[in-house]
């Protein structure tokens, strides 16, 4: 949560249409240095000066409906400050350095219809239960 003076520093310095993208979806008004755009157009961005500790990272997803999955591993690795460089500027961080990486991220399907899920394929070892009722 902001406080007053903070929200009017970043109001002034972001602009009202900034202003009220970013309240209607981090909840927050940030100001900082813009980084980088990712493949798929998410916006990085960074204030090591004002900000919290360990609030100091934050993306800007081009989605409306967002969800953390979209973010790519060199830039995950960043946000939860695992590395000091951006994966612009840090050659292992980049994708597709290594062969055995895929081509594009996938997000992660958990709680959607691409979901996996599980079936047995081995026959139950117990029977169902059926209750018989004497007729009265």
């Amino acid at each position: 949560m902001s406080t007053i003076s903070r929200t009017l520093r970043n109001l002034r310095r972001i602009g009202i249409k900034e202003y009220a993208h970013q309240m209607l979806y981090i909840g927050d008004t940030k100001a900082g240095t813009y980084i980088a755009t990712d493949r798929y157009g998410n916006k990085y961005y960074e204030n090591m000066d004002e900000e919290l500790p360990l609030r100091t990272r934050w993306v800007d997803y081009k989605q409306k409906e967002y969800d953390p999955g979209q973010i790519e591993p060199g830039w995950h690795a960043w946000m939860s400050y695992l590395v000091e460089k951006p994966p612009t500027e840090d050659p292992v961080l980049r994708p597709g350095q290594r062969i055995w990486e895929l081509p594009e991220h996938r997000p992660n399907p958990t709680a959607s219809r691409a979901a996996y899920k599980t079936y047995s394929t081995v026959k139950p070892k117990t029977a169902a239960w059926e209750p018989v009722a004497a007729p009265r």
